[in-house]
């Protein structure tokens, strides 16, 4: 399974098919008709009335994209929800938990101690109603003071495709290093939805941004203002912060402490290029790396896989090496990575940080944020009137 996955990746961003792809392309192809007249079915009867939108008694963000993983929606829902827990806004993030919920955890680890509240489950209405019904709302604007821990915002997290609930405003995350691959839908390409579908965002976030030139970064803008002129476009990245070693989960390292060591790069994330690009701008001596499939739970055999490219490292450059892994596939099973407990096992830690471009800043996003809530709260009290 994890071969057919690395192969359908490799057609789905292929610039042109390699020969070897050929055999696969038909069914690659007509399993994509099948997937976009499913779409187009769905969008109809939701177009048409015949599937209805819950419209909730709060705020709600969707952060979402168009292609799988790798686009930086989770993290851009930690960072909206951090602003809002700053303001006083209590937010509920809803999160499908999907394959096993290490995204789900992650956010459970890292919002702990603040007002934030995590939701889990694929039907979001039906969670977001048992959230609201057991802490309450209330509709706020940002100046006000927190009230009780009521839940004041929703952010929908990986919600683009989740028509199911309407949304006050659509950010769509792209990851800068692959924006559209072949331009195709799944599963020849990587897109859920036809390109066309950025018309429907208010923001348009690049990830990523820093890892890609200035002439990528122009070509992925005209691409979104060639289908949306207006949309603002924000650019990210994830900032290292430190590392924390899995024996002892609770000290943190400074990122310093992988410089000029043997590196070896362990994911399972949506795009592990940005996360081994990260880990070379630190500056270890040498860099190696064994990806997996996005949510891929480590299983014994590649325990076993990666020790043995562990001894060869370590056999070649007589010196041990160091394992890292991202906070995601930490979280997903911190006890299988206890296994390799005879090397050090790090953890990096990385948050989303907007990057200044063109006069545009995080100051720029989170005034967007603020003005919605205090809109949807002026509108909501000037209706009760």
């Amino acid at each position: 399974m994890e071969k057919l996955k690395r192969v359908i990746s490799e057609v789905a961003y292929a610039r042109t098919p390699s020969p070897l792809h050929f055999p696969l392309l038909p069914f690659l192809s007509l399993a994509s008709s099948f997937y976009s007249f499913s779409l187009f079915i769905r969008r109809r009867l939701y177009d048409l009335g015949i599937l209805s939108k819950q419209r909730l008694s709060v705020p709600v963000i969707s952060v979402g994209n168009l292609t799988w993983g790798g686009n930086g929606k989770t993290p851009m829902a930690e960072f909206i929800a951090l602003f809002f827990d700053k303001v006083g806004i209590s937010p509920l993030i809803l999160t499908r938990g999907y394959a096993g919920g290490d995204e789900a955890r992650m956010l459970q680890g890292r919002l702990a101690g603040t007002s934030v509240k995590i939701g889990i489950g694929a039907n979001r209405a039906a969670t977001a109603a048992s959230f609201l019904s057991e802490y309450g709302y209330v509709l706020q604007k940002c100046s006000q003071s927190s009230n009780a821990g009521k839940i004041g915002a929703v952010i929908l997290d990986d919600g683009m495709q989740h028509w199911s609930l309407s949304r006050d405003l659509e950010i769509v995350m792209i990851n800068g290093m692959a924006p559209w691959g072949n331009k195709s839908l799944l599963p020849r390409g990587p897109l859920r939805e036809p390109l066309i579908a950025l018309e429907r965002a208010d923001v348009a976030v690049i990830h990523h941004a820093d890892l890609v030139s200035y002439e990528e970064l122009r070509a992925i803008k005209l691409t979104i203002q060639e289908i949306k002129e207006t949309v603002p476009i924000f650019l990210s990245k994830l900032r290292s912060f430190f590392f924390f070693n899995v024996k002892k989960a609770d000290t943190k390292l400074p990122l310093q402490a992988v410089q000029d060591t043997i590196v070896l790069c362990v994911s399972a994330i949506g795009y592990a290029n940005s996360f081994v690009q990260a880990i070379g701008k630190i500056g270890p001596k040498y860099v190696d790396r064994i990806d997996f499939s996005d949510h891929h739970f480590f299983l014994k055999k590649d325990i076993a896989m990666i020790k043995k490219r562990l001894t060869e490292m370590s056999d070649k450059f007589c010196a041990e090496p160091i394992i890292i892994v991202t906070e995601k596939d930490y979280y997903r099973d911190p006890d299988i990575l206890k296994e390799l407990n005879s090397y050090q096992v790090l953890v990096l830690c990385s948050a989303l940080e907007i990057m200044p471009s063109d006069g545009i800043t995080a100051e720029n996003l989170e005034h967007m944020l603020k003005t919605m809530i205090d809109d949807r709260s002026t509108s909501t009290n000037d209706n009760k009137e």
